[in-house]
């Protein structure tokens, strides 16, 4: 049994130093590197010496422990003997290491997200049988149907026989076509030619689409002068050319160049510049058409008509109805001298070899239209109509672009025997058009693929066509309450307003699933009143089958 010291006994420092001790209930004390893994030693026979003072053994064994010396090192084990006692202790540790991994992956293994990811058979999801086979899957979209019974010439007549006679009409004509087969349906005095309005747009973006290139797109240069430190400014027919900053994109025309870009490319080009000048030549013929009301131009929906201007003469880049200049490429001169800190000269034409310093585009053609149609603009009709004078060699005034405009829709099987333009844009109220001629046009557009070789080139014609209630577009106020509710989101047209003049042409999804191209035409009606029974045309061709 080891020797309990005298109690307050303090070890010598000769002693050694102390090693961890493991003390037994009956006050014994083991080195703790002999005593893991072996049997406690069992208790002495004899009696153990009370400690002084008379306290009993336990409680002084506990006051004292920490007074104890631990006893003399025990005699070394032979050799081999602690190999097995080591084995045994790293075979314990290792047991209770697996053990405890054991029982955290169960546990982790139980949580439902676990057992669901690990595909475990108890997981909340596990399938209760086997996989089923792939099916095939069709990820074609379908198109309205082109084939199937279609409206009747008796179902529309019978459908429009009473929208058709609201005295807020006053004079109508009109024309409803099936694309899918040319058949007209419906049709009223649809040769007579009236004032077509804004709906001339439809046959100006015709022409253009089909004279030119979809990647047609319109370039604005600057140039060098004759004289040192003159710069000067060509126009190409671009109206929309932005005063926005750079990486601000044109609400009004999407993807529009930017004269900040233009100046950054002739300081790019070094030099000083003293003075600017303008290059009008790319027109010829007035600013202003004839049919146009002394008020039209300037005004919130028109201006002269420059080869080179800013956001279409407006004074506001982000406002489509806001003022427009007087003078939008005396304008555009201005600003530009003034971005590069020269004055502004009179107007001059460039040499046809003159050193190009600057140059941007404007968006292609496709774009142009989608721009031109949405918000109905009419300086960027007028623009396009002088582009489809120069593609056919014609004069790019007012004059040459209507007569350019009649020609290429001639010239692709369109009776144009009626139609009479004095400008591309419908604001002058001397132009005549035949509600047939406009149905025509639309019918073609959305025609089948590959019944019509027009066709492929015409459908940008539709995308550009506001939506009945939709978030933008000329419509986007209409087509709100009954009785026109419900063509809501169904039409797509284009609108037409002059004093006493109402139009809407365009196309309509009917309820078997058919499109059906229209015009509609009303002369000597009020706004309000015609706009809202041509609505009611409109919506009535969507709600029947019309057989």
């Amino acid at each position: 049994m080891p020797i309990r010291p005298e109690p307050g006994g303090v070890p010598s420092a000769s002693s050694g130093p102390a090693r961890p001790m493991r003390i037994e209930p009956s006050g014994g004390q083991f080195g703790s590197e002999a005593t893991v893994g072996i049997p406690r030693p069992q208790q002495a026979e004899a009696e153990p010496a009370q400690p002084a003072g008379g306290i009993p053994e336990q409680l002084a064994s506990e006051s004292t422990v920490a007074l104890r010396p631990p006893p003399e090192t025990p005699p070394a084990p032979a050799a081999g003997d602690d190999v097995p006692k080591r084995g045994r202790k790293k075979l314990v540790i290792a047991g209770i290491v697996v053990v405890l991994l054991l029982a955290a992956a169960g546990g982790a293994s139980a949580v439902p997200q676990v057992a669901t990811r690990l595909g475990l058979p108890w997981a909340p999801n596990a399938p209760k049988g086997a996989a089923p086979d792939p099916a095939d899957v069709s990820l074609s979209l379908h198109g309205p149907d082109t084939s199937g019974p279609g409206a009747t010439a008796n179902g529309v007549a019978s459908a429009l026989a009473g929208p058709a006679g609201a005295p807020a009409l006053a004079k109508l004509s009109g024309s409803v076509i099936d694309p899918a087969t040319g058949t007209a349906l419906w049709d009223r005095d649809s040769a007579t030619a009236l004032t077509p309005a804004s709906t001339t747009k439809i046959l100006t973006v015709a022409a253009a689409l089909l004279a030119m290139d979809p990647g047609k797109r319109l370039t604005t240069r600057i140039v060098q002068g004759a004289q040192p430190g003159t710069v000067i400014l060509v126009g190409g027919g671009d109206p929309t050319l932005t005063t926005l900053p750079q990486g601000t994109d044109s609400p009004l025309y999407p993807g529009a160049a930017h004269v900040d870009d233009l100046i950054a490319q002739v300081k790019k080009a070094g030099g000083n510049v003293s003075k600017v000048q303008v290059d009008v030549s790319a027109y010829t013929g007035p600013p202003t058409a004839q049919g146009w009301e002394p008020g039209d131009a300037p005004s919130t929906y028109g201006a002269p008509i420059a080869p080179v201007m800013t956001d279409g003469g407006r004074g506001n880049a982000k406002v489509d109805e806001t003022q427009r200049s007087a003078n939008p490429a005396g304008a555009i001169t201005q600003l530009v001298a003034q971005k590069l800190g020269a004055t502004p000269g009179p107007a001059t034409k460039a040499a046809p070899d003159a050193k190009v310093l600057a140059e941007v585009q404007s968006a292609p053609l496709p774009d142009l239209a989608y721009a031109l149609l949405q918000i109905s603009d009419n300086v960027l009709a007028d623009a396009l109509g002088r582009q489809v004078a120069i593609a056919t060699g014609g004069e790019p005034s007012f004059t040459g672009a209507a007569a350019a405009v009649k020609k290429v829709l001639g010239d692709h099987g369109f009776d144009v025997s009626q139609l009479q333009l004095f400008d591309t844009s419908g604001l002058s109220n001397q132009n005549k058009v035949p509600a047939r001629l406009l149905s025509q046009v639309l019918a073609a557009a959305a025609g089948p693929d590959g019944k019509d070789e027009k066709t492929s080139k015409l459908r940008p014609l539709l995308a550009g066509l506001p939506v009945a209630g939709g978030s933008t577009g000329t419509l986007s106020n209409r087509y709100q309450a009954a009785p026109s509710a419900d063509g809501r989101g169904w039409v797509r047209a284009k609108t037409g307003t002059l004093t006493s003049v109402n139009t809407l042409a365009g196309y309509v999804l009917d309820k078997d699933n058919r499109v059906l191209a229209f015009a509609f035409m009303s002369n000597g009606s009020d706004k309000d009143p015609g706009q809202a029974a041509l609505d009611v045309l409109a919506t009535t061709l969507r709600d029947c089958g019309c057989r």
